[in-house]
């Protein structure tokens, strides 16, 4: 199992259409899975940053994810919002 690391909300977007991928979903597939319409899951795989922490926790569901919140290892850049 890996550990991927999102540092902005463009990777967070990506992450997610990965995992849907590998899990041979359709986006109408996980907006089904979250009560999202398709166009929901569309617009948040592709740029995130507008959307309620409530829907990507529902998508992340979708998909058998979890966060995982942690301390930045040294040396890792800040990376500005």
């Amino acid at each position: 199992m890996s550990d991927f690391v999102a540092r902005t909300p463009r990777q967070m977007g990506a992450i997610l259409r990965g995992f849907r991928r590998e899990r041979r979903l359709t986006q109408k597939g996980v907006g089904t899975r979250s009560g999202l319409p398709q166009a929901a899951i569309s617009q948040i795989e592709s740029d995130p940053a507008t959307t309620g922490l409530s829907r990507i926790y529902r998508i992340l569901s979708a998909l058998d994810l979890e966060i995982v919140v942690r301390t930045r290892r040294s040396g890792d850049r800040k990376t500005e919002w």
